[in-house]
């Protein structure tokens, strides 16, 4: 570990950023780049979060791919089943109209039961969910919610709650 100390502190001896160079390579000829990150079936946080996800989604979160964005106005969730299966594309459409329909009363207790811990923005847009609208659209295999403000506060919230989302989901989208 001493040639590395060196190099970092740029004390470069003949041969250290070879030797440096080198060691960082040692050992993991062998080894792929995925070996070095769990993947998320082995997490077994994202594991529970999958299971009640089906429980309340109605679908199985292993075959639909969610997606959170952060928009200048709001935001938008999607949720489309991965195989196209006529049934889990239902399922979806019935819970995004199910949680349009309780997110426009500020009713958020979905989002708790899927996650099991309250969800960071939804304090805030309970407060002012007369200041959101939540606009639910079908995609061709599920469903989109499209949330708009003009209150700064509630698009923080909003922000907040897709960040969120996206991390626990480990789904793509805007920050």
């Amino acid at each position: 570990m001493i040639h590395r100390s060196l190099f970092c502190l740029g004390l470069m001896l003949p041969g250290a950023s070879l030797l440096a160079q080198d060691s960082s390579q040692a050992g993991h000829a062998h080894m792929d780049h995925a070996a070095h990150h769990p993947s998320p079936a082995a997490d077994s946080g994202f594991a529970a979060l999958q299971q009640r996800g089906a429980v309340y989604m109605g679908v199985d979160q292993s075959k639909a791919a969610h997606r959170f964005d952060a928009l200048p106005d709001g935001g938008r969730i999607e949720l489309q089943s991965t195989t196209g299966d006529s049934a889990d594309v239902a399922a979806i459409r019935r819970h995004f109209q199910m949680i349009a329909d309780q997110f426009a009363r500020g009713d958020f207790e979905t989002p708790f039961a899927v996650h099991a811990e309250t969800v960071p923005g939804t304090a805030v847009m309970r407060e002012r969910w007369e200041q959101i609208s939540y606009q639910r659209s079908d995609l061709p295999r599920g469903a989109a919610l499209r949330l708009t403000t003009r209150d700064p506060e509630a698009l923080r919230a909003i922000h907040e709650f897709l960040a969120y989302q996206r991390k626990e989901h480990h789904a793509p989208g805007q920050n």
